[in-house]
């Protein structure tokens, strides 16, 4: 194999290149046409439906006085923090490569690179600092029904505020997005509780080890997924789920499960903050929510309130199958986050929606009129006319009618297949008993029915298909 003499990552990457180039030549192997587990591709409609959605979201979020930022895609390890990792190694619950001497890691959340954006630009951003950021995310974890590994998330945050108005706004702007998007109030809940609940309930349980509290936390954050008496497993020495993969547990006592579980089966608040947080929900006259310590986050980084958005009638998978799909998303307080990159007082309160999820959920729910666009198909008879063609062309597009010349070869039967395959509602014929009468034979897929067409009339016409 011929080595490339280039240094550092570049050189890793061409002598891979060259490797893969001559596996492929040598026809030993060929490229899979399977994705990899977590990942999916996404067909026109979902991706209509999810512009829709997204085309609320800016609407509502410039109403309530929201900047746009974007972030990169990759940060530095240590910059984002390793929350999500089960594991020592940095490239555990994230995916990760060593450039050099030092770890990045596709980002799993916006949350941590806005922490990272704030401490950068800490004097310049106004405080309090409302962005919204929509973009993809990366979990190296195991997928399954709604989860991939790659998905779109929204979110919304207030840094630089304690002021829990900002937390009981941000329940408020997700209820709205959800209605301007087809749900109904009856079809989704905001349920709230606040890690100050769970905080004194390990210090009550003597629980002081970071490491057991983060697995404690992470099993608590699937009772909703998976049922008490699963998640009660990974409390306990750990589980194994249906394909036969372990799961490490938290190691408590029986006796500290049992004490969580009475604890999570409180009806009312006691944390101030959320006491306050439902006095400004009077105020807004926002009802659709409810108390409910099981909510978790499994997130460490949360300090105070923390909400999930839970949908309420039945998702089902692409075999027709009930799942149990949890939450759409989530949030809450962390106040601590910004103040990793320096002695930075910076509290902060913000919430995720998984697009994706959404999405998927809304398709069962709601029956989108959204059509898709297809152009009108100008047939080629003869490769000559080709400025007759245009000229025809250019008159539709002027119009902003979808249209193209055909673009492929063949004859007519094969423009005809190519133009029924796509959903074009119509052809356009001009051949030369066309060009000789000045007209156009419009063509109507949906009903098959022909009519001679004056060229400066096409529009008109074509315009009546609609």
């Amino acid at each position: 194999m011929v080595r490339a003499l280039v240094c550092g990552t570049r050189g890793r990457w061409f002598e891979s290149t060259l490797l893969y180039q001559k596996m492929v030549k040598d026809k030993k192997t060929k490229p899979s046409k399977e994705l990899p587990l977590g990942f999916v591709d996404r067909q026109e409609k979902e991706l209509l439906i999810r512009d829709f959605v997204i085309s609320n979201i800016k609407e509502v979020m410039i109403k309530y006085g929201f900047q746009y930022l974007e972030t990169p895609s990759f940060e530095y390890t240590d910059s984002i923090g390793k929350f999500l990792p089960d594991k020592e190694r940095p490239d555990a619950g994230v995916f990760s490569f060593k450039d050099e001497n030092k770890w990045m890691s596709l980002r799993y959340d916006l949350t941590a690179p806005l922490a990272r954006y704030v401490a950068k630009n800490y004097l310049e951003i106004p405080k309090p600092f409302k962005r919204f950021q929509l973009g993809s995310v990366w979990r190296n974890e195991k997928p399954g029904p709604g989860r991939f590994r790659e998905f779109l998330q929204f979110d919304a945050d207030y840094v630089g505020t304690k002021n829990l108005q900002a937390d009981a706004e941000l329940c408020v702007l997700i209820s709205e997005i959800l209605e301007k998007c087809g749900l109904n109030k009856k079809d989704y809940t905001v349920k709230i509780s606040s890690r100050k609940f769970t905080n004194r309930l390990f210090e009550k349980l003597k629980i002081t080890s970071k490491e057991q509290i983060s697995t404690t936390l992470r099993a608590l954050d699937k009772i909703d997924r998976l049922g008490w008496q699963e998640a009660k497993k990974l409390l306990g020495e750990g589980r194994k789920d249906k394909s036969g993969d372990y799961t490490k547990g938290a190691n408590l006592e029986s006796d500290q499960i049992k004490k969580i579980e009475s604890a999570l089966q409180g009806k009312v608040p006691d944390s101030e903050d959320v006491l306050e947080i439902l006095k400004i929900f009077e105020a807004y006259n926002f009802k659709n929510y409810k108390f409910d310590p099981t909510v978790i986050r499994g997130l460490e980084y949360y300090t105070g309130p923390i909400f999930e958005v839970n949908l309420n009638f039945e998702v089902k998978n692409l075999k027709g199958q009930t799942i149990q799909f949890g939450s759409i998303g989530g949030g809450g307080r962390y106040d601590n986050l910004v103040s990793n990159f320096g002695s930075l007082d910076c509290p902060a309160t913000g919430i995720s929606i998984g697009l994706d999820r959404l999405v998927f959920a809304l398709m069962q729910k709601k029956d989108f009129k959204i059509k898709s666009t297809r152009p009108i198909i100008i047939c080629v008879f003869d490769k000559d006319k080709i400025k007759q063609y245009v000229d025809i062309l250019n008159k539709l597009r002027t119009s902003n009618i979808s249209s193209e010349i055909y673009p492929g070869e063949g004859k007519l039967k094969k423009q005809m297949e190519y133009a029924n395959k796509i959903g074009s509602p119509a052809v356009i014929l001009y051949g030369d008993n066309e060009i000789k009468s000045g007209k156009v034979t419009l063509k109507n897929l949906e009903n098959g029915n022909e009519s001679p067409v004056k060229i400066e009339e096409l529009v008109n016409e074509i315009k009546k298909l609609f």
